[in-house]
């Protein structure tokens, strides 16, 4: 069971490492064979559907957005948990309004996340 202390830790440091430019913290949190599903991975004409598997291919898609966006800044709304997932609402790039889901495993990683967006 994820406490209200454990995501609101959990989102302010996935926050941090996404606005501090820093992709090998932001992929800390991450399993090595986690799932990424998002709108913006068939947009930017990455996967036609939408998800990525594996650390590798996903750092590769979000090294891209990171020179896409060079001002990304996110910035934290509100969290939500249940037994072992964690939504994070928050303000994206290009003024959206986006809320990430995340699956966690029994070490806090996470396995499985799913970006959406306004």
């Amino acid at each position: 069971m994820i406490t209200r202390e454990q995501a609101l830790e959990f989102a302010h440091a996935w926050v941090n490492a996404w606005n501090s430019h820093n992709l090998g913290e932001v992929l800390s949190h991450y399993t090595e064979d986690f799932e990424m599903s998002s709108p913006f991975i068939k947009q930017m004409g990455i996967a036609d559907s939408g998800t990525l598997k594996g650390k590798q291919a996903v750092a590769d898609y979000w090294s891209k957005a990171m020179v896409k966006y060079p001002d990304l800044h996110f910035e934290l709304k509100e969290v939500f948990s249940c037994i072992q997932t964690i939504i994070i609402y928050y303000n994206s790039i290009a003024g959206k309004k986006a809320a990430e889901f995340f699956e966690l495993n029994a070490d806090g990683k996470v396995f499985r996340a799913m970006g959406h967006y306004d």
